[in-house]
C-alpha cells in the first residue's frame, strides 16, 4: 500500500495539469465592438488565470510526491516514469497552451487579427516539446547528483503560469502592453525552451550543510523571493526566475562537478 501513495500524489499532479488545460481551452476569446468608435475589442476571459492556480497546485504536489517517496522509502522506476509523464502535461502542455492563448490575444489586437494563421501560433508548442525532450533525457540518465543541468521543467512551467496572474492584476499599462506583444511571447518561448534543453548547470534548492560559503546563493535567492513578493506581487515570479538563473550561472564553476540531469 505504501508504494501506491507517492504514485497517487503524482496522479494528482497530472489531474491538476488536466484541469489547467480545461481552464485554458474554455477561456477562448470574446470579440465585441465599441459602440462609439466601431473599433473591435477582444477580451480574454478570466477563466485562464485559474490555469495558473492549477499549475501552482501541481507544482506543490510534484514536490510532495518525491518527498513522500523518500519518507516512505518507496522510490521506484515506475514512480520516476509516472512523474515525468505528469510533468510534461502540467508544466509543458498546459504552459504551452497559455502561451498559445496569449499569442492569439496579441494578434487579436491587430486588424483582422482573429483570422491569423495557425502557423503563427504553433511556436507556443515548442515549450511542451522542449519539456518532453528534457524529461526523456532525464529518464535515460543513470547518474544522480546534487543539482540540475538545464532549468527544471516545473520552474519553466511556473514562470509561464505566472503571466495570466500578472496580466489580470497588472498595476501599470506597460505590463499589459508587454504581455500583449507577440514578439515578447516568441522570445519567452525560445528562451525558456532553450534553458530547459540546455546543459547549463543550475543549482538545486537543497541545503546540504550549514556553511554560508556553500549556501550563500540559495540564501540570496530566498531573500530576493521574500522581498520581491512583498514589493512586486505576481511580478516576483519572473524576477525570482531570472535571479535563479543568474545565480546558478555565477556559481557554475563550483557546481559543475556535482550536476546531473533532473526533471
Amino acid at each position: 500500500m505504501n508504494r501506491l501513495i507517492p504514485n497517487l500524489f503524482t496522479l494528482l499532479n497530472l489531474l491538476f495539469g488536466c484541469m489547467a488545460i480545461v481552464s485554458i481551452m474554455q477561456a477562448g476569446l470574446t470579440a465585441t465592438v465599441d459602440a462609439q468608435t466601431g473599433t473591435a475589442l477582444v477580451v480574454l476571459p478570466e477563466k485562464i488565470y485559474w490555469a495558473s492556480v492549477y499549475i501552482a497546485l501541481a507544482a506543490v504536489i510534484d514536490f510532495l510526491d518525491g518527498f513522500v517517496a523518500r519518507l516512505l522509502k518507496t522510490s521506484s522506476e515506475l514512480g520516476k516514469q509516472l512523474d515525468s509523464l505528469a510533468d510534461v502535461v502540467s508544466f509543458g502542455v498546459a504552459p504551452g497552451l497559455i502561451a498559445y492563448q496569449f499569442l492569439r490575444y496579441a494578434y487579436a489586437q491587430q486588424e483582422n487579427g482573429l483570422d491569423i494563421s495557425t502557423l503563427a501560433l504553433l511556436p507556443a508548442f515548442i515549450i511542451p516539446c522542449a519539456g518532453a525532450y528534457r524529461l526523456a533525457r532525464f529518464n535515460i540518465d543513470t547518474s544522480q547528483a546534487y543539482g540540475f543541468k538545464g532549468v527544471p521543467i516545473p520552474a519553466a512551467g511556473m514562470l509561464i503560469a505566472s503571466f495570466p496572474l500578472i496580466y489580470w492584476y497588472a498595476a501599470n499599462a506597460w505590463t499589459v502592453e508587454l504581455l500583449l506583444n507577440k514578439w515578447f511571447w516568441y522570445s519567452v518561448i525560445l528562451v525558456i525552451s532553450y534553458l530547459m534543453i540546455s546543459r547549463l548547470p543550475m543549482m538545486a534548492l537543497k541545503f546540504q550543510s550549514t556553511s554560508f560559503k556553500d549556501n550563500w546563493p540559495k540564501l540570496v535567492l530566498v531573500a530576493v523571493t521574500l522581498l520581491s513578493a512583498v514589493l512586486l506581487k505576481w511580478l516576483a515570479v519572473p524576477v525570482v526566475f531570472l535571479v535563479y538563473v543568474i545565480l546558478s550561472l555565477a556559481v557554475k564553476k563550483n557546481n559543475k562537478q556535482d550536476l546531473s540531469y533532473s526533471s
